[in-house]
């Protein structure tokens, strides 16, 4: 059925003649009596009742029941329409992989940004320590390394580790990594990057005394700035670290941990998140430069 049939039929309805129908959708008055012509033949009777002269034409039983349809069916027309204009526009949903240290370092700026540019779009985080990270179903995804799969990846910063510790239990300057045997330290889980922590550690023969873990990295610094013990961590951790914590280097140095972007191999991106990934390349560079 011809939707632009369905359109002229609601509109000598609204209009209540052929004639003001025509002038209303800028077409001649043949051109509507041809597409009414039409529909009457692909739904099997007359739609309008046309007596002639001045009275204005009535809709027929036939004709109600199919503008009842018609109208529903072109207001979801309708709306496909302006959400297809929304999308074009960058105004549609995009769905962010993230986890904490990107939530709270990278994502304000990479949120702010977007919204600024596209003020009616829908962003929606998702934040989990899954490893390998959920990628098919979300449109970009932040994850601290590689992982295999039909997937894309962007690199977009290497993050130190480093050592944070209450202020004045460590000589300022770098700490050696011997100076952390025996002693007590606070730690995620072994889930994230905390193994590869770990291993460093027995690499270099050194074996701290963990007294607490949590996944919360907010948590690990509270326990820090108790004295509850030291944490090794991620450069991207430590903005929130205060005056009330010293930050180490540590010698010799742990590789970086490395910070990637991922999504579906293959993907076209909508415009959205085609400018969410943009922005946040840009943004994990600008970090990365005010960091080195």
């Amino acid at each position: 059925m011809d939707l632009r049939q369905l359109a002229t039929m609601a509109a000598i309805v609204d209009e209540g003649s052929f004639g003001r129908a025509a002038a209303r959708l800028g077409y001649t008055q043949s051109t509507v009596s041809q597409q009414i012509a039409g529909l009457e033949k692909t739904v099997g009777g007359a739609v309008f009742d046309r007596p002639g002269g001045p009275k204005p034409v009535t809709i027929t039983p036939l004709g109600r029941v199919v503008l009842q349809y018609a109208r529903d069916l072109l207001s979801r027309t309708d709306a496909m329409s302006a959400a297809l204009d929304r999308f074009r526009a960058g105004e549609g949903r995009v769905d962010i992989g993230t986890f904490q240290s990107v939530t709270t370092v990278i994502l304000p700026v990479l949120v702010q940004r977007l919204r600024a540019e596209h003020p009616d779009c829908d962003i929606r985080l998702f934040e989990e320590e899954a490893d390998p990270p959920r990628v098919d179903d979300l449109d970009l995804v932040f994850f601290d390394g590689r992982t295999t799969g039909d997937v894309e990846h962007h690199k977009l910063l290497d993050d130190p580790y480093a050592l944070v510790a209450r202020r004045g239990t460590f000589p300022a300057g770098p700490v050696p990594l011997a100076a952390l045997h025996g002693a007590s330290m606070v730690a995620w889980p072994a889930v994230c990057d905390r193994p590869r922590v770990e291993e460093a550690l027995a690499r270099a023969g050194v074996a701290p005394r963990t007294v607490f873990r949590t996944t919360s990295n907010e948590a690990v610094l509270a326990m820090v700035r108790a004295g509850i013990g030291s944490a090794v961590l991620p450069r991207l951790v430590l903005d929130a670290a205060d005056d009330t914590l010293s930050v180490h280097d540590l010698e010799p140095a742990f590789p970086p941990r490395e910070i990637y972007l991922l999504w579906p191999a293959g993907r076209t991106h909508s415009p959205l998140a085609a400018r969410a990934i943009e922005i946040a390349i840009e943004v994990a560079a600008a970090h990365h430069r005010r960091a080195g």
